[in-house]
């Protein structure tokens, strides 16, 4: 699977992938359960990289000290918004608002399609932010901030 960057807009962010054939409606499932899954973790403050204790501790975390007031005093990161998965042939596309969440957010979900591509669905392409030639968008209406025409 190769990943791509392309322009992105945090409050206004497509994720496209590309599957290697058009995918079946229990891959389909499989792929908006991820999505779900991921939205909500990160609307509940998930991917939050000011509050990472244990992952700075190191590889030992038995007896870590971690730090109840310096975890509430972070600034929230939260995601915003997510809409509803869409595909067309081979093509899927998701219209994300990361809000505040932290960049932490789509290395988790990059990972995750690595681990799907080779277990459940092979995936060709994620591509991150940007628009397809082939597939416009319009500004989603659940976007709190439009793009600029």
């Amino acid at each position: 699977m190769e990943v791509r960057f392309r322009e992105i807009d945090p409050f206004n962010c497509w994720v496209w992938l590309r599957f290697t054939d058009v995918p079946n409606e229990g891959e389909k499932n499989y792929i908006d359960g991820i999505f779900d899954s991921w939205y909500v973790i990160g609307r509940l403050g998930g991917f939050n990289s000011e509050n990472l204790q244990a992952h700075d501790s190191g590889a030992d975390l038995s007896w870590i000290p971690y730090d109840n007031q310096e975890a509430t005093s972070v600034m929230p990161a939260l995601m915003h918004n997510l809409g509803h998965l869409e595909y067309e042939g081979e093509w899927a596309r998701c219209w994300i608002d990361l809000g505040t969440c932290d960049a932490i957010a789509i290395d988790v979900l990059i990972n995750i399609f690595m681990q799907v591509d080779g277990d459940v669905v092979q995936i060709k392409e994620l591509l991150i932010g940007g628009i397809n030639d082939d597939w416009q968008v319009e500004d989603h209406p659940d976007a709190i901030f439009t793009s600029s025409k």
